[in-house]
């Protein structure tokens, strides 16, 4: 069975730095892509970042050039360093992936990220 749990979320201050985690297991196959979708409170869910087996990154607009995505594929763990953040980043964030086998996204719980003076 899939599972994913994100951490390492919390409070900080403006142009303060975080680094999410989420660890997966239950995948004995290789993920063509990886995500990081946020959820502000009161919003819908918005795509932040992904990343691609080859390597590939992309990012969204607002976060490109202060986030950065990345995988330990040994450990079976991906992340997200985000720096210079900013109140706008406060949100609920997931990490996520296509799983192949059952046509869905698969979810974690999230990790909460408060940005504040």
């Amino acid at each position: 069975q899939v599972h994913l749990v994100e951490s390492g979320g919390g409070w900080v201050q403006p142009g303060g730095s975080l680094r999410l985690s989420c660890a997966s297991s239950g995948i004995d196959w290789t993920v063509p892509a990886w995500y990081w979708y946020r959820q502000p409170a009161g919003d819908q869910r918005d795509w932040v970042a992904q990343l691609y087996t080859s390597g590939g990154t992309l990012y969204k607009d607002s976060v490109e050039g202060r986030f950065t995505i990345s995988r330990d594929n040994v450990n079976n763990m991906l992340y997200l360093e985000m720096n210079s953040l900013i109140p706008e980043d406060t949100a609920v964030y997931y990490c996520t992936f296509y799983n192949h086998l059952t046509r869905t996204h698969e979810w974690g719980q999230g990790t909460q990220v408060t940005v504040s003076a």
